[in-house]
């Protein structure tokens, strides 16, 4: 009961959070953090070893793009940079050009592991994984439309975590172990890449209400950790009840479906 009254609690009754949003935007600037995007993070690496304290903000779409654009109007107001996931789901080409026109980054979110193992009615790993082939046939299909609609090279991807992931114990980044793949399709980066991963001294994601972060907030994280990666989704930190809701309904067809 207490996780269902958390979950409508988060999804239709939580105050607006953007405002905490812009205060950690301010408060990483004083504290002399470079707030950038992984595709920026990734070309300082490359470029040597940076030696300044840096926030990477990583913002996946999963459902709310009205929050997303609120994000984004945020980082423009302090000078901040940031990467934005989308799902084919959450695509907006129009919001996507804009954050590529300011320096940001905007990429694709993908899942097709999940998506195909509940159009398939594959409930095993070893199944799907015998169907990778296709799967990754997909993931190329869907990753050059993306870049078409959105009219640039996408370098980064995020895997996003889909309910069916959990039961069949397997992601859907298991797609890009596959370096043709990613050489065919110019991914420099995977968002859960080990090398990318242990670059930072800290990873925080944002959680639903009441625990918010974990495993810290970021606001105590600055100037204790110097490379900080920051994971966000707009759903987080402002309710959207019609956005909220389609996303409940569809997963609950979906498992049924499955």
């Amino acid at each position: 009961m207490n996780t269902i009254l958390r979950r409508l609690y988060s999804d239709y009754l939580m105050p607006s959070r953007l405002h905490h949003y812009a205060a950690l935007l301010r408060q990483a600037s004083q504290a002399g953090y470079r707030q950038t995007s992984v595709r920026g993070w990734l070309a300082a690496l490359q470029s040597g070893a940076p030696d300044y304290p840096v926030l990477v903000h990583r913002h996946d779409i999963d459902t709310d793009l009205r929050t997303a654009r609120a994000l984004f109007a945020l980082e423009q107001q302090h000078g901040v940079h940031a990467s934005y996931y989308f799902r084919l789901s959450t695509l907006d080409f129009g919001l996507m050009r804009d954050i590529e026109r300011y320096g940001s980054e905007a990429s694709y979110h993908y899942e097709e592991v999940a998506t195909y193992a509940k159009r398939a009615h594959l409930k095993q790993a070893d199944a799907v994984r015998a169907r990778l082939p296709e799967i990754r046939a997909e993931f190329e299909r869907n990753f050059r439309r993306i870049e078409a609609g959105l009219g640039g090279k996408m370098s980064t991807v995020a895997s996003h975590g889909d309910f069916a992931n959990r039961r069949l114990g397997m992601v859907n980044c298991e797609l890009l172990d596959d370096p043709a793949l990613r050489e065919r399709c110019g991914i420099a980066c995977e968002c859960y890449d080990p090398a990318l991963l242990a670059s930072f001294d800290l990873y925080i994601s944002d959680r639903p209400a009441p625990q918010y972060f974990y495993p810290q907030p970021p606001q105590q994280a600055l100037g204790r950790h110097r490379r900080i990666c920051l994971l966000t989704h707009p759903a987080q930190w402002r309710t959207n009840w019609a956005a909220s809701s389609r996303h409940n309904l569809l997963r609950l067809v979906e498992a049924w479906r499955w």
